[in-house]
């Protein structure tokens, strides 16, 4: 398909396994420090799962007219394994654009995780998942099935934009998406600030955690 608001781009080269696995085991929080704390997504996406509170993948995005899945189906049936499924639903509350079922089989299929810019149902089901599943609300209203939409194109969710290939990382502080091109270097930076962080763990724990700073930038203000 390749009619614009009615288009499927899958073809889009999935991220190095070594840089999503570097990443899953870094904090969003880190990553976010040390790329401008421009790229992580505003409050507001849960991650309604109990069992998976981490993830980090390939973004396949999907856009979805509000209140409509059928792309989002779609795009289910043809993802990768370890892709993350990120769908613009325009952040409507309305109509829940997945629910227990999708979820269900989205894992089944590989898929690392879901964020949805919009409602979610299910919420009992979606807790016990495998994957992480991210949404700003919850109601029983279910969605229509009637399209248009886009798969594989970009979006913008959380206020940041979201291109296929892009590397997503999520855990229970949120969601950041970094672009591509600039995802080993930003991942390698998170991992040496990781290592300072773990510095200044030990150092709290010892009394020995230095101070001063914070009367220096006061005295800038004077």
């Amino acid at each position: 398909m390749s009619l614009l608001g009615n288009r499927v781009h899958a073809a889009f080269e999935r991220l190095p396994a070594d840089l999503i696995a570097a990443a899953r085991g870094l904090p969003t929080a880190v990553i976010g420090d040390v790329s401008q704390r421009l790229f992580s997504f505003h409050g507001g996406y849960d991650n309604y799962s109990q069992k998976a509170l981490a993830f980090a993948g390939t973004a396949f995005t999907v856009r979805v007219r509000p209140g409509d899945n059928l792309f989002l189906h779609k795009v289910l049936d043809i993802a990768l394994p370890g892709d993350v499924v990120v769908c613009d639903a325009g952040g409507a509350l309305d109509n829940a654009i997945l629910g227990e079922m999708m979820g269900r089989y989205a894992a089944s299929r590989g898929v690392a995780a879901i964020v949805i810019n919009g409602a979610i149902r299910d919420r009992a089901g979606l807790r016990t998942l495998p994957i992480p599943v991210y949404g700003r609300g919850v109601t029983p209203n279910g969605p229509y099935k009637s399209g248009p939409g886009e798969a594989g194109y970009p979006v913008s969710i959380g206020g940041v934009s979201v291109a296929s290939g892009d590397l997503v990382v999520g855990d229970e502080d949120g969601v950041i998406v970094l672009p591509r091109s600039e995802a080993a270097s930003v991942i390698g930076k998170a991992r040496a600030h990781a290592a300072v962080e773990e510095g200044w763990a030990a150092q709290i724990a010892a009394g020995t955690w230095p101070r001063g700073w914070v009367d220096a930038a006061l005295a800038q203000l004077k």
